[in-house]
């Protein structure tokens, strides 16, 4: 059975920075590539930052470019993502998955989704 065990999420001031955690099982991890997605209250599910398998390619959804950065640790099946610069904006609920199809236009995630980790940037 597939599971994603998200963490991290916090009660951050605006400017701050948070590194979040996802660990995967019940599946081959280093096979798939790997994504960051988040939800916002009221919003749909949109697509933060994926990672290709072992690492060598990213993407991020213009919002974060240049403030996340998404990683991997293929040994220990988990994913992070570090957040800098956060804004209100970023307020959300963060998941990870994996990507059974990626386009910069449209993503599919390939399992049913974890438990999420809640991200508010808020002063």
């Amino acid at each position: 059975q597939v599971h994603f065990v998200e963490s991290g999420g916090a009660l951050v001031q605006p400017g701050g920075s948070l590194r979040l955690s996802c660990v995967a099982s019940g599946f081959p991890f280093s096979s798939y590539d790997v994504a960051w997605y988040r939800q916002a209250p009221g919003k749909e599910r949109e697509l933060v930052a994926t990672i290709t398998s072992p690492g060598g390619n990213q993407y991020y959804v213009d919002s974060v470019k240049g403030r996340f950065t998404i990683s991997r640790d293929n040994r220990n099946s988990a994913s992070y993502l570090q957040m800098n610069s956060l804004k209100p904006e970023d307020t959300a609920v963060y998941y990870c998955n994996a990507l059974a199809y990626f386009s910069q236009t449209y993503s599919k995630p390939l399992f049913t989704w974890g438990q999420g980790t809640q991200v508010t940037v808020s002063s």
